[in-house]
């Protein structure tokens, strides 16, 4: 028999029991509701479409892949989300959001994931001025390319390097006058020339040595157009599925051959007691031999700042010159009116020299326009932010790749009246330049991550441009019309190649001798 003592204690142990799951499910429901009430605090991920499991969104892209993103801003706003394989991507497509990024929390996506780790392409393990991570390195790679060597001082100590290669270009057309020449290369081949030029000079003018760097800089150009599945896909970088980086080290090994060649040269030159140049490798050289015991200047960082020099003006500098041509032989009002500003500046029996250029203010604008409708990176290069942080009111997680999609934000026609046509009077008296100070119009970026070599790219074009335009007159093959669609990739390119027909214009016919 079970005294009253006994089930006394039976029913103390089950009710202090109960009291003790009933206080775990208390302690439960409050935790949960806490956490619940920090998720909710927390601003959720930017919205996007929905995606498959393990590919995400990547089966229903686009390859026209800048309109195709635009038209996604149309359905989820001015900021919104991918997921690529395993990689978060957001895109930002407004002015407001884009200067959160680049301005307000300018530090914070002041890097790229350009990371041997993660499978993305890069030459000289990364310590070059573009991948670089945001730390007193690439701080020494800015201060050597945009204080020093890309600025006005510097710039203008090359003008005879770059004055030379213009006048080869001419010197070349003119004896192809009458048939039909594919501008965009002709473009390339001498901006590669007038590049070298400016690099070094004199110092090695072998054929074979533009003709190979030409080859490596096109080559280049493609892999970091071509999608990586490392990139995509972190966990599968070390198999190198597609080979990139075995072909990154190939190209490496060729650009180390023509630079190798080059310095060597040049250190010979100097022993003979060659006349000291005022080229861009003499003043990197100079640099190394001076040393900085806390970030060095390495010979490795003098060959990948030459690498970022000879690639980063190649094919975007290419694509805007062929654009702008283009785009005024279509609209024959804006072709004569150019052509007519560069004779009363020059006159007929003159060559256009960097000294004009301050004087065309339509051909300037040309060149605007061409970058507002056709941007050199239509993407810019991706931000990766080293903290997560709150943009346009959405929580962007550390380590997902941001980018800016200026060419969406060109065209908005909210910022831009009549944004899809080419009218380079919008920016005659206009504010726009290209410091990325106004969010509406970023063709170099902006930041601490701009291109530091928009000085460069605009004496560049702008020269080339007006020296194609004042030399020559251009028509189209008969039979032939003008395409003005783009191709995408890692820099916008017009679909179909330019070919075009010039007539000289200029009266003395040694004006285009060299």
């Amino acid at each position: 028999m079970v005294s009253a003592n006994s089930l006394f204690s039976i029913w103390s142990e089950t009710n202090n029991a109960n009291w003790c799951v009933l206080f775990t499910l208390i302690c439960a429901i409050f935790a949960l509701f806490r956490i619940s009430r920090r998720s909710r605090s927390s601003p959720p991920l930017p919205p996007g479409p929905r995606g498959l499991p393990l590919v995400g969104n990547l089966l229903s892209l686009d390859p026209d892949l800048h309109s195709y993103l635009a038209g996604l801003a149309h359905t989820y706003g001015p900021i919104y989300k991918l997921r690529l394989g395993s990689k978060l991507c957001v895109l930002i497509n407004s002015p407001s959001v884009a200067r959160e990024v680049l301005q307000d929390h300018d530090v914070t996506f002041a890097n790229r994931d350009f990371t041997a780790a993660g499978g993305a392409p890069q030459l000289y393990g990364g310590t070059d001025m573009v991948c670089a991570p945001y730390g007193p390195e690439w701080r020494m790679f800015r201060k050597v390319c945009a204080v020093s060597m890309l600025s006005k001082t510097h710039l203008d100590s090359v003008h005879e390097l770059r004055h030379k290669q213009l006048r080869k270009a001419a010197e070349y057309l003119y004896g192809r006058v009458g048939s039909p020449v594919n501008v965009g290369e002709l473009v390339f081949l001498t901006m590669v020339d007038v590049t070298t030029g400016m690099l070094w000079g004199d110092t090695l003018e072998q054929e074979d040595v533009r003709a190979e760097l030409r080859k490596v800089m096109s080559e280049t150009s493609d892999i970091f157009g071509k999608p990586n599945i490392s990139d995509l896909f972190p966990g599968l970088a070390r198999f190198d599925l597609q080979g990139t980086r075995k072909k990154m080290k190939r190209l490496e090994r060729r650009y180390d051959g023509i630079f190798e060649r080059v310095i060597d040269q040049r250190l010979r030159m100097e022993k003979q007691g060659a006349k000291e140049s005022n080229d861009f490798l003499n003043f990197l050289l100079r640099l190394k031999d001076e040393g900085d015991d806390k970030t060095p200047f390495t010979m490795t960082n003098l060959k990948a700042l030459l690498m970022n020099m000879a690639v980063g003006g190649g094919d975007t500098s290419t694509n805007t010159v062929e654009f702008a041509m283009a785009e005024i032989m279509n609209k024959p009002e804006m072709y004569e009116k150019a052509q007519q500003e560069l004779e009363t500046i020059v006159g007929k029996d003159s060559i256009v020299e960097e000294s004009h250029l301050h004087k065309l203010p339509y051909l300037s604008a040309v060149m605007k326009e061409t970058l507002r409708l056709h941007p050199a990176l239509p993407l810019l290069l991706h931000h990766c932010p080293t903290e997560t942080c709150t943009v346009g009111g959405y929580t962007i997680p550390k380590g997902c790749r941001v980018f800016i999609n200026a060419w969406a934000i060109h065209r908005d026609p909210s910022n831009w009246e009549n944004s899809l046509a080419f009218d380079p009077d919008r920016f005659l008296d206009s504010k726009y330049d290209y410091t990325g100070s106004d969010f509406n119009y970023l063709p170099f970026g902006s930041g601490r991550r701009i291109c530091p070599g928009e000085a460069m790219a605009e004496r560049l074009v702008m020269h080339l441009l007006a020296t194609l335009l004042h030399n020559f007159d251009w028509k189209m093959p008969q039979g032939d019309k003008l395409d003005l669609s783009e191709k995408f990739g890692f820099a916008l390119k017009k679909k179909v190649p330019l070919v075009a027909i010039p007539t000289p214009r200029l009266s003395n016919p040694q004006l285009y001798k060299y």
